[in-house]
């Protein structure tokens, strides 16, 4: 089952990503914090997991950082997402897998989420 924890504090965006997710085939977790990082993934145990850059309260960076860093969960693909115009750099920096601008566009946010689970796949 593809499944996807989407972090971001935005409650609108949160329900859209739901809507196209769920549309998508995708199993949507939604959390609008990063407190607990490495349990949230633990009680949901995501396929991909989408970072907001500015979310309460540890920040999109760090939060990547722990999972990229974690023995367990490294492999999962980090999609990093932002409105903020270096949104390439803050994804390196965080050390995502992945990247896309707010607003989003649907084709190229389809294809992103894609391409994050055939990594996911791949690194089984």
């Amino acid at each position: 089952m593809k499944r996807v924890l989407v972090c971001d504090d935005d409650k609108e965006i949160l329900e859209v990503l739901d809507l196209v997710l769920t549309g998508a085939g995708w199993e949507v977790i939604t959390s609008e914090h990063v407190n607990g990082i490495i349990e949230q993934i633990e009680s949901s145990n995501p396929s991909v997991i989408i970072m907001d850059n500015w979310i309460p309260d540890t920040g999109g960076i760090a939060a990547t950082r722990s999972i990229k860093s974690h023995p367990v969960y490294h492999s999962i693909p980090v999609v990093y997402s932002t409105a903020n115009d270096n949104i390439t750099q803050l994804a390196k920096e965080a050390g995502a897998d992945l990247s896309i601008g707010k607003p989003f566009d649907l084709d190229e946010f389809e294809r992103i989420m894609e391409d994050a689970y055939l990594m996911t796949i791949n690194n089984k």
